[in-house]
Order: C-alpha cells, then sequence, then structure tokens
C-alpha cells in the first residue's frame, strides 16, 4: 500500500521555472539607467527651450529697431525734413548719420534716429506689458532700458545717384555672453 499511496512527481520543464522568476538585481539597475539618462536628456531640452524662448525675445527686439530707424530715415525723406545730401553717413558735407555702432536712444531734437543729436537724447526704453500681455495698463512692469543693443546705419551710394543702400545693424549680447546681430538692408530713394 505504500506504493499506492506515494506522491506522484510530475515534472516540471524548465521553461515554467524560468517564467516565474523575477527581475535580477542587474536588469533593475540596467533599466535605471536608461530611465536617468532619458530624463537628464528630457530636462535639457527644457533648459535648451528656455534659452530659445529668451533668445527669441531679443531678436525681436532687435529686429523693431532696425525697423524703427529704416522708418525713421524714410520719413525723414518723406517729410522733407533734410535734403537728399543729408541721408549720408557724416562726412559729405551736411550728411547727418553717424557712423559705427551706437547705444539705441530715442531720437534728438531733429525727430531723426541715429543722428548726432541723439547723443542727448535719454536712452531708449521698452514696456514690459505686465501679466494681462496688454501695454498701457495698470499692471505694466517698469521701463526696460535697452542698453545691451546697439544700432548701426550705414547709406551708400549705388550706380544711380538718385537711390542709396541703408543697412542698419542691431548688435547685442545675450543672456550668455554671445554677441548677436540682425541686419536689415533696403534702399531708399531721392523721389517721394
Amino acid at each position: 500500500m505504500d506504493a499506492a499511496i506515494a506522491p506522484i512527481k510530475t515534472a516540471v520543464s524548465p521553461k515554467a521555472n524560468q517564467a516565474k522568476r523575477g527581475f535580477t538585481l542587474i536588469e533593475v539597475l540596467v533599466s535605471m539607467v536608461v530611465i536617468t539618462v532619458g530624463l537628464i536628456s528630457l530636462l535639457a531640452a527644457f533648459g535648451v527651450a528656455m534659452q530659445a524662448t529668451n533668445t527669441a525675445r531679443e531678436d525681436m527686439i532687435a529686429k523693431q529697431l532696425a525697423q524703427e530707424a529704416m522708418e525713421s530715415i524714410v520719413t525723414a525723406r518723406e517729410t522733407a525734413n533734410v535734403t537728399w545730401a543729408a541721408i549720408q553717413n557724416v562726412g559729405p558735407a551736411g550728411a547727418i548719420f553717424v557712423t559705427g555702432l551706437q547705444p539705441i536712444r530715442q531720437a534728438g531734437a531733429d525727430g531723426i534716429i541715429g543722428t548726432a543729436d541723439d547723443a542727448a537724447a535719454p536712452a531708449e526704453t521698452m514696456n514690459d506689458p505686465g501679466p494681462d500681455g496688454i501695454v498701457g495698463t495698470a499692471d505694466d512692469g517698469a521701463p526696460i532700458p535697452l542698453t545691451k543693443f546697439q544700432r548701426q546705419i550705414v547709406i551708400g551710394p549705388t550706380a544711380t545717384p538718385d537711390l542709396r543702400t541703408v543697412t542698419i545693424t542691431v548688435q547685442y549680447t545675450t543672456t550668455r555672453n554671445v554677441t548677436r546681430s540682425y541686419i536689415l538692408s533696403g534702399m531708399v530713394s531721392q523721389y517721394r
């Protein structure tokens, strides 16, 4: 009878034992390293995105400063505030536009940006729109001086005496001490 009561041994396949096994410590450590590398890469991408956002704001300001100078030149020509001979860089008789990079200042007494009388004018500022995003409301921040920007206006001759090239360069330094430039080129004609 003992032989009849004896437990029956079942054969367990090696595959069934492997299916019940858990993760080894090495597998857990490797997966943690992979996840950590992925998270660090994601954090670095956020840093690059924040820097790009900041640079985009500075690029937009530089673009606006260059367009402001170009509009000032065209307006001076349109309103006949100055003669055609005056719309040149200082050098020829009567020319009024200063050479080299200049600090960003408001237009001087003549109302034209980039001329010698701008040196006495106050520095140009930009108004922060505040939390509502609208300039001119009560929640606006303090004016931000544009001291890290510089502008250069180069007015050159062309083959036609009634046409001049205008190149406006706005240069600024980013928060990472990288110097960047925005260049706007165009032409201005003597005729209105």
